[in-house]
């Protein structure tokens, strides 16, 4: 959940840039922004953007597994993934797509005065937003989780750091709401708050903390990065889900847009869809059942 959802405020920040560069390395790069053309009062974004020749995302650079820069300076994940996606359905061309990048607190404006066609950048559905702005049909539900060292850990998983009460430390990034969060799934735990991801890396590495509380897509992630080093307790909690945004008042636009991830979920893009999914978060999702479709029994 990113970091402007309460109650989740600054969850983001328990694994951000600075922690996956302490794990695998990275860089971060900027993208220059260029404005979308203001939508026509009766026609669709959808015609707009065939007519531009090229599909305008607003999206983040620094919060893998979703959006960040590799070790070239690419822009990769699964957000940039399901950007590509849609160029490709626009233009049989996914490289047809120009990213502006862009803080948490900017998609709703970019969105709103056009600066951009759709964002894609790990946005939190919530019945606030979706008073200011149109969400997709989601294709993630996030959640925290509890990363334990995958050897000479004291608590081998969720079962036994819950059984361990006061014994166990659970560490994480500095938040009001910190203590609150770990202490719906370990109400007996010692809190430990760190002033950056980093720290909450070290102090797990060198084992002053039994657990780091982190997002389950990004501690999915770090495991794919450093195979045999971390592990997932087995216990997740607080869900969310994850969608695409787009100006309101579009039906024509938000209806394509779904149309491309519902089938890239259940459908002709599948195979694509199900490789990103493999790539980032190390999950097989099973190839949907032919037949009567599933999704409406």
């Amino acid at each position: 959940m990113d970091q402007n959802d309460r109650p989740s405020l600054e969850r983001r920040g328990l694994f951000g840039a600075g922690m996956a560069g302490a794990a695998i390395g990275g860089v971060a790069g900027l993208l220059t922004p260029k404005a979308a053309s203001a939508q026509t009062p009766g026609r669709s974004k959808l015609h707009q953007i065939r007519e531009r020749g090229r599909l305008i995302v607003g999206t983040g650079s620094t919060n893998p597994p979703w959006h960040f820069n590799d070790a070239s300076g690419q822009l990769v994940g699964m957000d940039i993934d399901l950007a590509r996606l849609l160029a490709k359905s626009l233009f049989d061309d996914p490289t047809k797509v120009e990213f502006v990048l862009q803080g948490s607190d900017a998609r709703i404006p970019s969105l709103v005065t056009d600066k951009v066609d759709i964002v894609v950048q790990w946005m939190t559905i919530t019945p606030g937003r979706a008073q200011q702005v149109e969400f997709t049909i989601p294709y993630y539900r996030e959640g925290v989780g509890l990363m334990l060292l995958a050897r000479g850990a004291k608590h081998a998983n969720y079962e036994a750091l819950k059984a361990a009460g006061s014994a166990v430390t659970i560490g994480g990034m500095q938040n009001v709401f910190l203590e609150e969060w770990i202490h719906k799934a370990l109400p007996q735990a010692k809190v430990d708050a760190f002033e950056s991801p980093d720290a909450a890396m070290q102090a797990l590495n060198a084992r002053r903390i039994d657990a780091s509380m982190q997002d389950q897509s990004a501690m999915r992630w770090l495991m794919q990065q450093a195979p045999g080093r971390f592990v997932d307790a087995g216990y997740g909690w607080m869900p969310n889900s994850y969608a695409s945004a787009v100006k309101p008042g579009d039906p024509v636009w938000l209806n394509w847009v779904n149309t491309v991830y519902k089938e890239a979920m259940m459908g002709v893009d599948f195979d694509y869809f199900a490789a990103s999914y493999k790539k980032w978060f190390g999950i097989e999702l099973p190839t949907p059942k032919v037949g009567f479709p599933t999704e409406f029994a």
